[in-house]
């Protein structure tokens, strides 16, 4: 009887979702939830620099500047300034003067730094408090003493700075200020203010002024990223008393800003949670975006004020089968595809278009697709006497491999089709990136029927011949052409990865010898222009075009000058144009020089094709205004989550499945009854009187 009546009481439950990760509290809460994979290990906006740090420095810090939510190419707006500075040249183009005007008004987040009373505080107190928001909490208007005292911090010696010999090489006086601070770093907390930094001045409390040496027009995008955000005084000194590096309380783990979020919460092996600034000045959801946004509802929310969720709770994930099965079930908003889910996820037509599965339809997932500000290509040294330099053959080989090297196969066959093959340096949403039919390389492909076809191999032999190696063999020794390819690749699909190269170079009847390495070693090699083939790859710090053409500058030699041209590619028009296109802003008169260089890379073929990756973004039905993004990283303000909609979904998706416990009662209760029968009918026959 009583396990009926446990099962009775189970299936009245029936309705509560019993997996359910979250406190109970929190159902019906206007909340985002979301994951982050590696552990944040720097949150100061002076060292911080990786993907994962952004995700959450971005929502917290405000540069100057930033880019706008929805449009491509990317475009940068102004954040706390009034306007994007204008550069004005001084001393005759010696000097470039950059003034920027904020908004007034803007208050930081509530933080203790800003009550006077915590700026002292004895070892005790410190070693006793659990977390720097429980004691008082106050608040003060931004100024731009905060953004000059952030820009000297990138020189402080205790921070590391990955961007300070950059800086230094621009910002007047910035290395002469470095070499001071070593001087006068004693330990403690370092006041910044008592001193002066030539290339920095205050104007007045909502303006101040960078000079930089000669021209650097894309100075504009570093002050869209964090190193740029503000950091006031107080917080410095707040978290230099003795005691708070103990106890973790540092920017690096508790970051001050006047975004839209604070942080909260901050476990960065478990948890880490965004609340809304209470403080924040207000923005406005974006009323334009591009083409095609509007019929995807991304402006129906156009000129409302953000941001509209209260919190973000970001839950580390490691590994990716937990994370997808969690974002099935509706406990994450959202989710990325893994190679291992992705044929559960998406369907890819001969075309190479995806779609998504229809069981991912049938839930209300939506797919989005971008693809990222990246390249990675097969690179061949231009100091190697077989491949590189300028000669008619040495050209024409490249071409000829350029053809022959399907990328559009390898996405296929090791990335599930998620990329493009390249037929520039520039990736879609850059300016000077072209579309379409006149955007490939007609060197490798041909347009027909709305669609780049890769040109025939007999093309390929053709030039292989031209260049003295018919059939692959050397036309004067008869010699078999052998090829080295230098690889830093070490993973799981390493063999299937080199076979796929050996068949390339096989279809040309050139023989292939790759050699692996670990990084350390393959940089090094770099670095000496030991290789003749590699793989290699960049990542852009901001979307302009020459933060990827600068990756072919022949004074940008590895070999020669320590710089990023891993090729060390040398080509005396591209260099003359680079360095008219560097200087110059957008403008139909760029984009004809970028067109030209275009034009030059694809006939010298440095980089012997590429591909750029494209990333997928899975999103639910309640989670509204999500777009994939490489570059806006503060989008946590624009989003908007519908928490009746995911509830219901969540109960629906998890509701306990009871037959099988309910099955088991009924067949204990089926054991069970026989014996209670059998032993009262002992116990009654045990007590009949004798005789």
């Amino acid at each position: 009887m009583r396990a009926l009546l446990f099962l009775l009481a189970l299936l009245a439950g029936c309705g509560e979702v019993w997996n359910d990760p979250y406190p109970a509290a929190e159902r019906g809460e206007n909340i985002l939830y979301s994951v982050f994979a590696n552990r944040p290990k720097h949150l100061d906006p002076a060292s911080s620099y990786t993907v994962d740090e952004a995700l959450f420095t971005r929502q917290i810090y405000e540069p100057p500047l930033g880019y706008h939510y929805l449009k491509r190419p990317y475009e940068l707006i102004p954040l706390t300034a009034l306007e994007i500075p204008k550069p004005r040249e001084i001393d005759g183009g010696r000097f470039t003067v950059y003034e920027i005007r904020i908004r007034p008004g803007i208050r930081y987040q509530p933080h203790p730094a800003f009550v006077a009373e915590n700026l002292s505080l004895d070892r005790v107190k410190i070693k006793n408090l659990k977390s720097p928001y429980a004691l008082p909490l106050a608040s003060r208007e931004l100024t731009s003493d905060d953004y000059i005292y952030q820009i000297k911090r990138l020189a402080h010696p205790q921070l590391h700075s990955p961007i300070l010999g950059l800086m230094e090489e621009y910002i007047v006086g910035l290395k002469e200020f470095e070499g001071r601070l070593q001087k006068e770093n004693k330990g403690g907390w370092l006041d910044l203010r008592q001193f002066p930094l030539e290339g920095v001045e205050r104007v007045d409390a909502y303006t101040y002024r960078v000079t930089l040496k000669g021209r650097y027009p894309q100075f504009v995008y570093w002050l869209a990223m964090p190193f740029f955000a503000p950091v006031p005084w107080e917080a410095d000194q707040f978290f230099q008393q003795a005691g708070m590096a103990q106890r973790n309380f540092t920017l690096d783990w508790w970051p001050i800003g006047t975004g839209a979020y604070m942080l909260s919460e901050n476990d960065p092996n478990s948890r880490m949670v965004l609340a809304r600034n209470p403080n924040f000045h207000g923005a406005l959801y974006p009323s334009e975006g591009k083409k095609g946004d509007a019929q995807r509802g991304l402006l129906a929310d156009a000129g409302k004020p953000v941001p509209f969720i209260d919190r973000a709770v970001f839950t580390r994930e490691k590994e990716g089968i937990p994370l997808w099965n969690k974002f099935l079930q509706g406990y994450y908003d959202s989710s990325g595809i893994g190679s291992d889910n992705f044929d559960q996820a998406v369907r890819v037509s001969v075309e190479g278009d995806a779609t998504l599965a229809p069981q991912m339809e049938e839930r209300g997932i939506r797919l989005d697709t971008a693809v990222a500000p990246t390249v990675y290509y097969l690179g061949a040294n231009w100091l190697d006497p077989v491949v590189g330099g300028d000669s008619e053959r040495a050209r024409k080989l490249r071409q000829a491999l350029a053809i022959a090297i399907d990328w559009e196969e390898y996405l296929s066959i090791f990335s599930n089709n998620r990329g493009i093959a390249s037929h520039s340096p520039l990736p879609p949403g850059f300016f000077g990136f072209r579309e379409g039919a006149e955007g490939i390389n007609p060197l490798t492909h041909e347009w027909q029927d709305g669609k780049a076809h890769r040109r025939p191999l007999e093309a390929a032999k053709k030039l292989l011949a031209e260049a003295g190696y018919p059939d692959g063999r050397d036309a004067k020794t008869g010699q078999p052409l052998l090829l080295y390819l230098d690889t830093t690749q070490r993973g799981p699909s390493d063999k299937s990865e080199i076979d796929w190269w050996r068949k390339q170079f096989a279809k040309l009847s050139i023989q292939f010898e790759p050699r692996q390495t670990d990084w350390n070693r393959f940089q090094e090699k770099l670095r000496k222009g030991s290789v003749q083939l590699f793989i290699a790859g960049w990542n852009s710090d901001y979307p302009d075009p020459e933060n990827f053409m600068f990756l072919l500058h022949g004074p940008q030699s590895r070999v020669k000058s320590g710089g990023e041209n891993s090729t060390n590619y040398a080509n005396p028009e591209f260099d003359a144009l680079f360095e008219r296109m560097r200087d110059m802003p957008n403008s139909p008169e760029r984009q004809k020089l970028i067109d030209r260089m275009t034009d030059i890379l694809r006939r010298d073929a440095p980089w012997i094709g590429g591909f750029h990756p494209k990333n997928y973004a899975l999103f639910h039905s309640w989670l509204g205004n999500a777009k994939a993004s490489e570059m806006t990283d503060n989008y946590l303000q624009y989003l908007r989550v519908d928490p009746a909609k995911r509830e219901a979904a969540r109960r629906a998706w998890n509701g306990p499945v009871l037959w099988p416990l309910a099955l088991i009662l009924v067949l204990l209760a089926g054991s069970i009854i026989p014996a209670v029968v059998g032993y009262r009918k002992r116990e009654r026959m045990a007590a009949r009187p004798a005789g």
